[in-house]
């Protein structure tokens, strides 16, 4: 394509790699609200995100128009990762074993992560059910080897393993060991 005075105009990137810098940037936005949501809580601000990720704000308001769409996302993006450490669990040989090792890991990353835990004990950024019901069939699956209460019910796990959580977080509890102490409480909780 040439420009009026005969001179060869640059070449406008087509849709598809339009669309492939678009998704690199989103990808860099998400990691960089992850990273900084982790480090700082949810205080940190939208130019902040865009700074870290290295974008303009405009690109972070093209795709997330309010800082609670951007909270939405990374915590949709956290509960995915969640959801496959869950099936993996559920998928393993011994359900026993693998819910004493489930839980502590669950707490770790709860502990670690403030926008999964907030949004794992109040259901209103990204509804934990589906993975509260994936627990609930872990512990099910566990309760074969009679090493779990045969009364422990879905209710019990919500109250139970995400009483602590949402107190923890409401406490503002940071230490790793005290998250690691109530995971261990949890399990005693479902032990018979």
């Amino acid at each position: 394509m040439f420009s009026p005075d005969g001179v060869q105009a640059p070449k406008e990137p087509d849709a598809s790699h339009r669309r492939l810098d678009a998704r690199r940037n989103q990808a860099r936005v998400i990691a960089a609200a992850r990273e900084l949501f982790t480090e700082h809580g949810l205080q940190v601000t939208v130019p902040q995100v865009a700074e870290r990720a290295g974008v303009g704000r405009a690109t972070v308001y093209r795709s997330y128009p309010s800082k609670e769409d951007l909270i939405v996302a990374v915590a949709r993006h956290q509960f995915q990762e969640l959801e496959q450490r869950t099936r993996a669990a559920l998928d393993g040989a011994d359900a026993y074993r693998e819910l004493c090792a489930y839980v502590p890991d669950l707490f770790d990353h709860l502990a670690r992560d403030r926008v999964l835990a907030d949004a794992f004990s109040d259901g209103r950024l990204v509804p934990a059910a589906r993975i509260l019901d994936l627990i609930g069939q872990l512990v099910a699956a566990a309760k074969s080897s009679g090493r779990i209460r045969p009364d422990a019910s879905e209710l019990d796990i919500q109250i139970v393993l995400c009483g602590p959580v949402r107190q923890l977080i409401v406490l503002d509890q940071r230490n790793l060991a005290v998250w690691r102490r109530y995971a261990d409480m949890v399990l005693n909780a479902f032990r018979s």
